[in-house]
């Protein structure tokens, strides 16, 4: 059924909710919750209704109930004082509240823009999370497992570069012997995200793995300890740890099949996915080889908002290390295409931080617009590392240091193997800078470098580190391995390139590149 009620509409088949046509992101018992006061919106609903529509009759906290409704009001943009939609009765219980129009089949149109522009969403890494198994022995644990299962597929749909099975199909497995393989076919999904909880005294211990459902190997696993005291602090860890490490394994993993395909059976989804794996390498053929894939998707879909924003976040790579020589005219094409991309994709996280990034290094002006766009793709996806250490970066280089390295340091948390580590570590290397702190910028930086020997940024740290350290000769040898990547660079064209807006900064770049021998 689909009700509508003001600009809202809610698809119970779909489990879809949208706010004047845009997809909104609900968490799968406030949807049920909202679903159940809608159908019922006749009458008014007690708790105990409640518990038997949304919770199967399990009890609950009235802590965990409030948040609930909360949480519906809030997605309806409703609040507890207005009650525009849901009213609370005093000792009588709550009823939905206003005109709702009913209908049996979804309306037709899609977004003016898609429509308009004739763009089709490509194929994307679809992935299904089975019901967690409850290995404790204790049935009234099963709650736990549910709502791990529940917060995982949450959380991994905010990621706009997967497909998410919904939790009422998924569901649907709880408690059976399966086989994976079957699973994937009878699902449609390429991947899947099974997992147990297990209780030990005081002690939970929660596993996940991902498989592979056509292979049946096993892509990714973990496993997370804590107290039981603490339950939905852990439940909310896993979740977000999960999410976080699981779209960079798929997004690895459909390029190992990319590889395995016969490169003229390639499409524009993926010639994206071999620019993305280009790009990972990090060099200045690799980028050029990424920007040719990229200009080949676009010309076969010329209204591809992945493709441009990723085709501008090469060329800001390239443009921050001195790889390609990009006159004004070319870096406002590059700009323009930023924005066209998030135009086109407004509400995906992915395409707004690397157009975040384009925008940011690249554009003359706008530069506050860019911080906008990394905070709206954290506030759709907080659980991207590359979102969290990219927008960490421009927070420590306009000065706010402790935010920037709190943005670090959660995707540290979130994806401690994540193999772009020596772009995080290159942020925290910049914050000590930033701080005076020159021994521990070395530190940072060196493990950037231990990375990725080719990272530009973490070069000019050590550089610069080391003249303040009184170690000029071990800087000029460094200022040596920058020119190697950048033969024509000098102190003036580094800051007539990169976007440095403190000053303190900017001085201290500039007399200590000059002593260990940069060519003013």
């Amino acid at each position: 059924m689909i009700y509508q009620f003001g600009t809202i509409t809610l698809d119970s088949a779909r489990r879809e909710l949208r706010q004047a046509g845009a997809l909104v992101a609900v968490e799968p018992q406030v949807f049920d919750v909202l679903t159940f006061l809608i159908a019922a919106r006749d009458r008014v609903v007690s708790r105990d209704d409640l518990l038997a529509a949304v919770w199967q009759g399990r009890i609950v906290s009235e802590a965990t109930l409030s948040s609930r409704l909360n949480a519906a009001r809030s997605a309806i943009g409703d609040t507890g004082a207005e009650q525009q939609w849901i009213r609370t009765l005093p000792r009588k219980g709550i009823r939905f509240v206003g005109d709702v129009r009913e209908m049996a089949a979804e309306p037709a149109p899609d977004p003016p823009l898609a429509e308009a522009v004739g763009w089709t969403a490509p194929r994307l890494p679809s992935v299904a999370v089975l019901p967690f198994a409850n290995m404790s022995g204790d049935a009234e644990q099963d709650y736990f497992a549910d709502g791990i299962t529940e917060e995982i597929i949450t959380a991994l749909s905010r990621s706009s570069g997967l497909f998410v099975i919904a939790r009422n199909s998924s569901f649907t497995y709880k408690g059976k012997a399966v086989d994976l393989r079957q699973v994937g076919r009878d699902l449609g999904v390429g991947y899947l995200l099974e997992g147990s909880v297990r209780l030990s005294r005081d002690r939970l211990r929660i596993t996940g793995q991902l498989v592979d459902a056509v292979s049946g190997a096993a892509l990714w696993s973990d496993r997370f300890d804590g107290d039981l005291q603490d339950v939905f602090a852990l439940q909310e860890r896993v979740s977000e740890s999960v999410a976080a490490a699981i779209e960079p394994t798929l997004q690895s993993a459909e390029i190992g099949r990319l590889q395995r395909a016969p490169p003229r059976q390639w499409d524009a989804y993926d010639l994206l996915l071999r620019a993305y794996a280009l790009l990972g390498d990090f060099t200045a053929e690799s980028m050029t080889a990424a920007l040719a894939c990229l200009d080949q998707a676009m010309a076969i879909d010329p209204s591809y908002p992945a493709a441009m924003a990723a085709a501008s976040y090469a060329r800001a790579q390239c443009h921050f290390q001195g790889w390609l020589r990009q006159d004004e005219v070319a870096r406002a094409e590059a700009v323009s295409l930023a924005w066209r991309a998030v135009e086109l994709a407004p509400n995906d996280a992915q395409v707004l931080w690397m157009a975040a990034f384009a925008v940011w290094n690249m554009a003359q002006t706008g530069k506050e617009r860019a911080r906008a766009l990394f905070r709206r793709s954290l506030l759709i996806n907080p659980n991207s590392a590359m979102a969290l250490t990219l927008a960490g970066w421009i927070e420590t280089m306009c000065g706010n240091g402790e935010e920037g390295r709190a943005m670090v340091i959660r995707a540290q948390r979130l994806n401690p193997r994540d193999p772009r580590g020596w772009l995080m570590a290159g942020v925290m290397a910049i914050a000590a800078v930033i701080a005076a702190d020159y021994p521990e910028a070395l530190i940072w930086a060196e493990r950037a470098l231990a990375q990725n020997r080719r990272f530009a940024v973490a070069l000019r740290v050590v550089a610069v580190s080391l003249v303040k350290l009184g170690e000029v000769e071990r800087a000029k040898l460094v200022v040596q391995e920058l020119l190697a990547i950048e033969p024509d660079l000098t102190v003036s064209a580094f800051f007539d390139r990169i976007p440095v807006p403190l000053d303190s900064m900017a001085k201290t770049y500039a007399e200590a590149l000059h002593i260990a021998g940069l060519p003013a």
